[in-house]
């Protein structure tokens, strides 16, 4: 056992002169260039010293459980002062997000959204809404709206996207909202601030735009689309925090003003709405209209629970 320990020792400091000597040599190399003197070996010594550090820490490393890192400094610390290094990450709050699609959140992964949601640990989840399955080829999905061209809804899809949102909400101690970044960075910044700050599940829907869309002038216009989005009820922005039910006030917040722009307008900009009006004209027509009476129904329901979820006067 001594032996062992006295051999790990000497690899230890044998991996920190490998170190100090390549290091040595790297700053030898940068002055050496300014001055216009650079030996030839220098390079490639760092190299086969590289190798050679990499492979010992790595050996150290396996046998330890450790993840490499550099503590020579850290070991010269007083016993206690090492104790709290070690223990860092117990300093600062934990976060787990959780990223992914529409196509996983409300289609094929929906269970275990709903099962991470119900738990009710402290969890955020952001689901990037782009409203079809992008990296599979363009497949529709629940999230799909009504009018969209897409596979497996080649003459448009003809039933409304689902509430994500309102399903979340129903549990009454979620944290949900609804962003678009280009449309309002404030509103995404706080709506993602408040996720985080709040002590149990939360889920964050972005609007985004992707190559899917066919967007008239391409993806440089991302922004500016989701901009449009808002402006003409497309996409509703909103928050729901519980935590406020417990301050006296309303937890629902109806961000997105009304409708000032045409819907119609705004979904004949993307390709996925506007072919339909060449393959299917009159069907096309039939979509759109109903497309934007159920835009607007949503915002006449979203703006009929800020009223439900206010709080009642004594």
């Amino acid at each position: 056992m001594i032996v062992v320990k006295a051999i790990d020792k000497i690899i230890y400091y044998f991996l920190v002169l490998l170190m100090a000597v390549m290091s040595i040599l790297g700053v030898f190399q940068v002055v050496g260039r300014l001055v216009g003197i650079v030996p030839s070996w220098t390079e490639e010594a760092i190299r086969f010293l590289f190798i050679w550090a990499s492979c010992v820490g790595a050996a150290i490393g396996i046998k330890a459980h450790i993840h490499i890192g550099i503590d020579v400094i850290v070991n010269l610390l007083p016993f206690v002062a090492r104790k709290v290094v070690d223990n860092s990450d117990m300093l600062v709050k934990k976060t787990v997000w959780i990223l992914g699609g529409d196509g996983w959140a409300y289609d094929i992964g929906f269970g275990g959204v709903d099962h991470v949601l119900a738990a009710g640990e402290d969890v955020n989840i952001m689901v990037f809404d782009t409203e079809v399955y992008s990296n599979t080829g363009g497949q529709a999905s629940k999230a799909s709206n009504i009018g969209q061209v897409a596979q497996f809804a080649a003459a448009g899809k003809g039933i409304a996207k689902k509430s994500l949102a309102e399903i979340a909400m129903s549990y009454g101690y979620v944290y949900v909202a609804q962003i678009a970044m280009g449309a309002d960075q404030n509103q995404t910044l706080k709506a993602i601030k408040e996720a985080e700050a709040y002590n149990g599940p939360s889920l964050i829907i972005a609007y985004s735009p992707c190559e899917m869309h066919s967007i008239k002038g391409g993806m440089v216009n991302c922004q500016n689309e989701m901009k449009k989005a808002v402006a003409c009820g497309y996409w509703d922005m909103f928050r729901f925090n519980p935590a406020l039910k417990a301050e006296g006030k309303n937890p629902f917040t109806l961000d997105s003003k009304p409708a000032t722009a045409d819907y119609k307008e705004f979904i004949l900009n993307e390709a996925r709405y506007s072919s339909l009006t060449r393959s299917f004209p009159e069907r096309a027509n039939e979509l759109f209209d109903k497309a934007a009476e159920t835009a607007k129904a949503k915002r006449e329901h979203l703006e009929r629970l800020v009223a439900l979820y206010a709080p009642k006067e004594d």
